[in-house]
C-alpha cells in the first residue's frame, strides 16, 4: 500500500500527534508499505521555524518515510495569527502537495487544525486516496468548552466545515470513544474506527528512572510532582501552581514543569509573585529524553482547565507506562482509565483543594504510589500498547485495501 499521512504537527516537534503519528509511519513500513509524510515547517510549541527549516518546500527522509514540508505561518497561542498559521498551512499543503505527493491508496488526514480538512479532500480527490480523518480533538466542540469560541457565524461554519469532513471521509476515525460517540449522534452513517492513543511500553517502562535525571529535575527533592507537556491555555497549569502554593508545608516536595507554551512566561511571572520556592520551570527535553524525565518523577501532574469532551491526554499513558502514578484533572473517558487500572488519583477540573489533596496523599505514601504505579503499568501492557494498536489499524487498511 501507499499511505500519505497529513498533519500539521511531525517530528522533531514534540507533542500527542507527533509522536502518535510518527509511531504509526514507523510501523506502516516495518510491514513494508510506502510511507508520504505531508507536513508543516517545524515550529511547535514556541511559534518560530527550527533551525535548518524554513521556505516554501523542503524534503526529507525520516526513516524510511518520505516527509515533504510546506510553508506555514509560525505562530502560538490563541487569535489571528493562530488562525494565520493554520490557514497558511492548509493552503500550502494544497497547493504544494498536488504536485509533490505520489497517487496514494489512503491519505490520513489529522484534525485539529479543522481547516486541515479540505485540503485532506481536495488530494484525497486528486490522488484518488481513501481518506481517512482522524479526529484527536472535537473542534470546535473544545474550542465552544474553554470559551474560546462564542456562538456566532464562525462557529457556524467551522461546525458546517466539521460535518463536511465527516460526510467526504471514507473512513474517521477517533482516539477516544467519546469521540467516536459523539461524531455516531450527529452522522450515523460514517464509517467510524476506535483509532486509540497508548504508549510503546518498550520504550516508556520503569527501568528508565534516573537518579541523574531526577537531580536534573530537582536537586535534593525527595518527591517530585512532574508536568511535562505544553504550556497552554487549555491545560489548566495555573491550578498546579495553586496547589503549589497550598503544599508548601510539604517537606521535599518539588513541583517540577518541563516544556514550552504560550502561557509560560505568565505561569513563571505568578509563581515568582508567590515565592513559591517548591516550583521549578524547565526547558522541553527530546523525544529521547521523555522516557527517563516521566519515569523519573514519583507523581504525574495531568490537569486541564476544564473538561474537554472526549480528551485523553496523551501524557496518562506515558505514565501508565512508566509506572509513575497520575493525579488527574480531566473528567470524561481519562478519569474513568485512571479509575479502571487503579493507577492513580482523578479529581474534578477546576477543584484544586481536591488536586493539593491527593497530591499531598500520594506525597506520604510510598506504597500507595508504588501500587498504583503498578495498575498503570499493567494497564498499558494489556491494553494500551501503541505498537498492538498500530498493528490492528494496519491490519483494517490492509484488509480494505482490496476492496
Amino acid at each position: 500500500m501507499k499511505v500519505g499521512i497529513l498533519t500539521q504537527y511531525y517530528p522533531p516537534e514534540v507533542g500527542a500527534p507527533q509522536g502518535r503519528l510518527s509511531e504509526l509511519a514507523i510501523r506502516l513500513t516495518e510491514r513494508g508499505h510506502e510511507v508520504h509524510v505531508l507536513t508543516a515547517m517545524p515550529n511547535y510549541p514556541q511559534g518560530k521555524i527550527y533551525p535548518g527549516y524554513g521556505g516554501a518546500l523542503k524534503k526529507e527522509r525520516l526513516g524510511d518515510c518520505t516527509v515533504t514540508r510546506t510553508f506555514v505561518y509560525p505562530a502560538t497561542g490563541i487569535g489571528w495569527r493562530r488562525l494565520l498559521n493554520y490557514m497558511s498551512f492548509t493552503l500550502s499543503s494544497c497547493l504544494l502537495g498536488a504536485f509533490v505527493l505520489p497517487r496514494m491508496d489512503y491519505l490520513i488526514t489529522e484534525s485539529p487544525p479543522l481547516f486541515l480538512g479540505i485540503s485532506g479532500y481536495l488530494l484525497s480527490r486528486l490522488k484518488r486516496a481513501r481518506l481517512i480523518f482522524n479526529v484527536s480533538d472535537l473542534w470546535p466542540d473544545s474550542a465552544v468548552d474553554l470559551g474560546v469560541v462564542d456562538e456566532g457565524w464562525a462557529l457556524r461554519a467551522a461546525r458546517e466545515l466539521e460535518s463536511f469532513c465527516y460526510r467526504k471521509a471514507w473512513c474517521v476515525s477517533g482516539q477516544s470513544s467519546e469521540i467516536l460517540s459523539r461524531i455516531r449522534e450527529g452522522h450515523p452513517k460514517t464509517h467510524l474506527y476506535h483509532l486509540s492513543n497508548g504508549v510503546d511500553p518498550g520504550t516508556f517502562r520503569p527501568e528508565h528512572r534516573s537518579a541523574k535525571m531526577r537531580a536534573t529535575l530537582a536537586p535534593g527533592a525527595s518527591i517530585i510532582a512532574l508536568y511535562a507537556g505544553l504550556h497552554g491555555y487549555a491545560q489548566g497549569l495555573q491550578y498546579v501552581l495553586e496547589a503549589a502554593l497550598e503544599l508548601r508545608d510539604v517537606d521535599g516536595l518539588t513541583f517540577v514543569l518541563v516544556g514550552d507554551g504560550p502561557q509560560k512566561q505568565q505561569l513563571m511571572d505568578w509563581a515568582n509573585s508567590h515565592a513559591l520556592t517548591n516550583v521549578r520551570f524547565l526547558d522541553a527535553v527530546s523525544r529521547e529524553n521523555m522516557p527517563s524525565l516521566v519515569a523519573s518523577a514519583d507523581i504525574a501532574l495531568i490537569p486541564l482547565r476544564k473538561r474537554i469532551f472526549g480528551a485523553v491526554p496523551s501524557k496518562l499513558y506515558e505514565a501508565m507506562g512508566v509506572g509513575v502514578p497520575v493525579v488527574l484533572m480531566t473528567g470524561g473517558e481519562a478519569e474513568q482509565i485512571v479509575n479502571d487500572a487503579q493507577a492513580g488519583i482523578a479529581v474534578t477540573p477546576g477543584d484544586v483543594p481536591s488536586f493539593a489533596t491527593a497530591i499531598r496523599r500520594l506525597a506520604a505514601s510510598p506504597t500507595e504510589r508504588a501500587a498504583m504505579g503498578a495498575g498503570g503499568r499493567q494497564a498499558a501492557l494489556a491494553h494500551y500498547d501503541r505498537r498492538s494498536i498500530a498493528a490492528g489499524f494496519i491490519d483494517f487498511l490492509e484488509g480494505q485495501a482490496t476492496c
